[in-house]
């Protein structure tokens, strides 16, 4: 059966729950990235070996978004997540018994297979809040989401230096476990609204993507404002290394500032409910283009007004990514509420492939052109996710006008 909608004051309890819940398992696939010296140093690996950790783990994620997400709307969700969080603890507590390269490549893997769960629990929120309020109610999830992914390195980074890193996905593994039994005590059954084979619902996501031009322009705008997103913080702790002399602490503060952004998001859920969400989708990714432009400004600045324009710039674009984020997916929930599931990893698909190239082009254009080249990529992708959006908002207007 459907669960009921949940009262405001029931809501509340549950998706702070689910908001922790979404960010402690998503912040698994990031726990590794500043703890690569500490397991290379441990385990004897090459500068490869460790960059494979975190690329295997990403790319599990990846897989995961792209064939487990779809069973959500063939399986109850509340049993695929506390399947999803089991295997997530066991993974990570193996994580760090691990004494070599391949079991260590594996594990990372499965990890990002399983820290999927996070994508699992959104359409969950959205499922279960009351009417009126899914905007909101998914807002909140999504900002436990992008907290889990912008201070996971702080913390683990913090930890590891502390007490090593096997202690960090130690802990990293009891907080999933304690998360998922507070997730079996409170967390409804789902209704199943497909009775689809596994190789016929991965077909049928296809027919999703061709019949709903919505989806396809709010898979492409997200993608393009990731871009952004990626390119700037996989070349920030190499730009305050070469010109402010900066290590990696201090672009995990940045991401702290970033994390102040994405805070205000259940404003933008709450903005969505009132105002429709295709609305802020624009003014999400106009805000993600208006304050990587401020960062042109940085060569008329004092090295200080510099960092704190870098700073400023960030809660302004997580603000704006989050914010644009939120609405894709209230609009992209509401073209068939039975795939939700499917719609999700889809929607998601465009996100990491645009994080995969913001990360790729990011690079590159460092090393050609410096901090500059950066910062035109990113402008350049939240434009044109901006004129994405905008053109999708004139299209429907026509076709309003058209009917009327």
């Amino acid at each position: 059966m459907t669960p009921t909608p949940l009262s405001s004051r029931e809501a509340g309890w549950i998706i702070f729950i689910l908001a922790l819940g979404a960010g402690f398992s998503v912040a698994s696939i990031y726990y590794a990235q500043p703890l690569l010296p500490l397991m290379g140093a441990n385990l004897h690996l090459s500068v490869e070996g460790m960059g494979l950790v975190p690329t295997l783990t990403q790319a599990g994620y990846a897989l995961g978004i792209l064939f487990l997400l779809p069973l959500g709307d063939r399986h109850d969700r509340r049993t695929l997540i506390l399947l999803k969080s089991a295997a997530l603890a066991v993974l990570l507590l193996l994580c760090s018994l691990t004494d070599q390269l391949t079991s260590l490549l594996v594990v990372s893997l499965l990890i990002g297979m399983a820290a999927t769960m996070a994508q699992d629990i959104v359409p969950a929120a959205a499922i279960l809040a009351p009417a009126g309020k899914q905007g909101k109610m998914v807002g909140t999830v999504m900002t436990g989401l992008l907290l889990g992914i912008l201070l996971s390195r702080t913390v683990s980074g913090l930890v590891g230096a502390l007490f090593g890193w096997r202690v960090m996905y130690q802990a990293a593994a009891l907080s999933i476990a304690l998360i998922g039994l507070l997730m079996w005590r409170i967390l409804p059954r789902f209704a199943i609204h497909s009775t689809l084979s596994y190789p016929q619902l991965m077909k049928s996501m296809a027919h999703l993507w061709k019949r709903y031009p919505a989806l396809r322009r709010a898979a492409v705008a997200q993608g393009f404002l990731s871009i952004a997103f990626s390119a700037f913080w996989s070349t920030l702790a190499v730009m305050l290394l070469a010109h402010y002399q900066m290590g990696s602490a201090v672009a995990g503060g940045f991401g702290i500032a970033g994390a102040a952004g994405a805070l205000a998001a259940p404003l933008a859920g709450g903005l969505a409910d009132k105002y429709g969400a295709g609305r802020v989708t624009q003014l999400g990714a106009g805000l993600v283009t208006l304050s990587f432009a401020l960062m042109f400004l940085m060569p008329l600045l004092p090295p200080h007004g510099q960092l704190l324009l870098i700073g400023l710039s960030a809660i302004g674009f997580d603000l704006g990514l989050q914010s644009s984020l939120v609405a894709h997916q209230n609009l992209v929930y509401s073209l068939e509420p039975q795939a939700r599931g499917r719609l999700n990893a889809l929607l998601f698909t465009g996100v990491f492939i645009g994080m995969a190239l913001g990360s790729v082009l990011g690079s590159r254009l460092y090393v050609v052109a410096g901090w500059n080249g950066v910062v035109v990529l990113a402008v350049v992708t939240g434009a044109i996710a901006l004129a994405i959006r905008l053109r999708e908002s004139a299209r429907l207007a026509s076709i309003a006008r058209a009917v009327r």
